[in-house]
C-alpha cells in the first residue's frame, strides 16, 4: 500500500490495485486514530 503523503504527523495510505480488497479507498492515520475514506463517493467506511 503506497504512502500518499505525511504531513503533522498524519499518515495517508492508498488501495486502488483491482487485487486488493474493494472498494478504491484511502487509509488516514493520526497517532492511535484511523480512518478509512471511499474514494469514489468521499464518505467514510
Amino acid at each position: 500500500m503506497p504512502t500518499i503523503s505525511m504531513f503533522y504527523g498524519i499518515i495517508i495510505r492508498m488501495y486502488y490495485a483491482p487485487k486488493e480488497h474493494p472498494p478504491p479507498h484511502f487509509h488516514v492515520y493520526y497517532g492511535e486514530h484511523k480512518g478509512t475514506i471511499n474514494i469514489r463517493t468521499c464518505e467514510i467506511i
